[in-house]
């Protein structure tokens, strides 16, 4: 299998240094290495040839985005990524074609338009939220909403360009309550899980 993870961290002094997402990166390489699969590693905060990143979406079979959550999203520059890459792909009519509908067929299924099936995409966070703070109700914030849910604009994005979502992953309360060590063997369990 070919494997793209990128690293859409977004450094900040004396804030976030990235060093649990690199770690998160690093284990993932080493857990599909160990298996013969190849692996890409996309760093955006260290830049990015725009065509090259269109090349490796269309290399991979397995595309693994690992981010902070900043502002409950991800860096601004996760976006500028994808607004670049899936656009050159657009253009280029090899990621996507377009919506999937057409003038003479208006009714057909939005989203549609996606050139990348048979490809995975997972999200994998790092949160200061604790868990606690999803899938319930009661709780204030998100309501009963779970990671995925908070999440789904980056996911749509991939799904739009064909690709099947596969469940997230999350550190959580990576600041006032880390538990690295269990992040580290759930995350080696759920990537063998669902890969």
């Amino acid at each position: 299998m070919n494997i793209l993870l990128i690293n859409a961290h977004q450094f900040y002094e004396g804030f976030s240094e990235g060093k649990l997402n690199q770690t998160m990166i690093d284990i993932a390489k080493t857990e599909f290495e160990s298996k013969g699969d190849i692996v890409k590693v996309t760093k955006i905060e260290d830049g990015y040839d725009v065509n090259e990143e269109v090349e490796k979406h269309l290399w991979a079979d397995i595309i693994i985005c690992q981010s902070p959550v900043y502002w409950f999203g991800s860096p601004w520059n996760y976006k500028k990524y994808i607004d670049e890459v899936f656009t050159a792909g657009l253009v280029q009519g090899n990621l996507v074609i377009d919506d999937g509908r057409t003038r003479t067929d208006p009714q057909k299924q939005y989203g549609t338009g996606g050139k990348m099936q048979g490809k995975k995409f997972m999200m994998s966070l790092t949160w200061n939220a604790p868990p606690q703070a999803f899938d319930d109700k009661n709780q204030y914030l998100f309501e009963g909403k779970s990671v995925d849910d908070a999440f789904i604009s980056n996911s749509v994005a991939y799904k739009f360009c064909g690709t099947e979502t596969i469940p997230s992953f999350s550190c959580f309360d990576v600041v006032k309550d880390p538990t690295i060590d269990q992040d580290i063997t759930r995350y080696k369990a759920h990537l063998a899980q669902y890969f």
